[in-house]
């Protein structure tokens, strides 16, 4: 169930996030930035889908970690938009709480996933 909700939520993430890329490059005339926040916000669906065909759970747990790095990433490039008044707080505020809880999500699941492998090995 947790894969299926993750994958909903980071597909909705990257939809909202490449329309929003294509707002601050036509409205903004910013093209550094928000291509890096771009290749990370694409990055999270990405590596989610990967993390949910993975071939084991180590593999899941790493694509899932990945994703996870680049979400944070994510965020960071929409905070410093933001800091350098390229786009303003009810700009970002949407996608930041998007990914917010993509990254929560996906932290849950890694955290899960770890603890469910432990204890498995334990029995």
């Amino acid at each position: 169930m947790s894969d299926s909700i993750i994958k909903t939520k980071s597909f909705e993430l990257v939809v909202s996030g490449v329309f929003f890329y294509k707002h601050i490059v036509s409205e903004k005339k910013e093209y550094v930035m928000s291509k890096q926040f771009l290749r990370s916000i694409t990055s999270v669906g990405a590596n989610v889908r990967e993390a949910v065909n993975a071939q084991s759970k180590p593999d899941f747990i790493h694509k899932l970690a990945i994703a996870q790095k680049e979400c944070d990433e994510t965020m960071y490039w929409l905070e410093l938009l933001k800091a350098t008044d390229y786009i303003s707080q009810e700009e970002v505020q949407k996608i930041h709480n998007q990914s917010h809880e993509v990254l929560k999500i996906i932290r849950s699941i890694i955290i899960t996933t770890k603890k469910n492998s432990v204890n498995k090995d334990n029995t």
